[in-house]
């Protein structure tokens, strides 16, 4: 074999393919979810769960459950069940959010919103429906792992969901709305809470399902940290730069809600640029799992490139 052709090869082995990555572990996750809520009586309120749980997305959440699973050394078998949950969590705070009450909007992923559908009512119960199934189907349904791990993932989901995480994060960004100076302090708060908790959750419940050590879980938890709030400023950034079809929802309501974002604190260079930063120091959190962690290299990368 001549030098070039070692040296195409070099290339290619460190080359990974994040799209085939992605588009196969979204398609796994796809047909887990179609499995685990089947429509029987009463099926409004399962049909309202499947319209919002089935309704596409990127699926980032189950995605790194999954990648860091395996990272540690266990299967997607044994990981699936709490990546479905997450993603129940996920799309409950999506149909929430979405209300009236909330962020008021009318479409999320290309489609008309949960309540624009079913009512505000059948909504709310949707996502109530899906938060409690969230917690059935982890109990349920994961194989092989020792109760005890399974006891910390159903701690890590609820603190994720709960006050201490998404659910404070959302109040704190309501009491926010139409302030004319909010410090970068409480916008952190919010976005740490609001976004990055369960971004969190995904990466560590993988981890600790396949029996992570304390010192891996703490290298991972930064990682999830980083990445959690680098993908907040590139959602804020998206809602100034990108179109309605891009999205997939409503874009530009963050400045018509008068929402403190990071664009209106740094401005749009800056904030890409700090949005690079926490990803760089997001994947520096990698440096000891090797060609391992090239999934999870290449995510950090996916969230500051992506343009939806």
């Amino acid at each position: 074999m001549v030098l070039s052709d070692k040296r195409q090869m070099s290339q290619k082995e460190r080359h990974f393919d994040l799209a085939a990555y992605l588009q196969e572990r979204q398609t796994l996750v796809e047909a887990a979810l179609d499995r685990s809520l089947p429509v029987i009586y009463p099926e409004k309120i399962y049909e309202a769960m499947r319209y919002s749980l089935l309704a596409g997305g990127k699926r980032l959440r189950p995605i790194l459950c999954l990648a860091t699973c395996e990272l540690i050394g266990g299967t997607i078998e044994m990981a699936m069940p709490t990546a479905c949950a997450l993603e129940m969590i996920h799309t409950m705070s999506l149909i929430h959010d979405d209300l009236p009450a909330m962020d008021n909007d009318d479409y999320r992923r290309g489609k008309l919103t949960n309540h624009k559908v079913y009512g505000e009512d059948i909504a709310i119960l949707a996502g109530d429906g899906l938060l409690a199934y969230a917690f059935e189907h982890v109990a349920i349904e994961t194989k092989d792992v020792p109760y005890d791990r399974l006891l910390r993932i159903v701690a890590i989901l609820g603190r994720a969901v709960g006050a201490a995480g998404l659910v404070g994060g959302q109040v704190v960004d309501l009491e926010s709305e139409g302030k004319t100076e909010v410090c970068l302090e409480t916008l952190n708060f919010i976005h740490n809470h609001k976004t990055a908790a369960l971004l969190e959750a995904s990466v560590t419940s993988g981890s600790i399902l396949a029996g992570v050590s304390d010192a891996d879980l703490q290298r991972l938890t930064h990682y999830a940290q980083h990445i959690g709030l680098a993908f907040q400023i590139v959602d804020d950034v998206l809602d100034i730069t990108a179109t309605q079809e891009e999205l997939g929802k409503t874009a530009g309501k963050d400045l018509r809600a008068q929402k403190a974002t990071y664009p209106s604190v740094w401005g749009l260079e800056e904030s890409k640029q700090q949005a690079q930063v926490l990803v760089q120091k997001a994947k520096a959190e990698l440096a000891g799992f090797g060609d391992r962690a090239k999934p999870l290299i290449a995510i950090a990368d996916f969230i500051t490139a992506r343009t939806h």
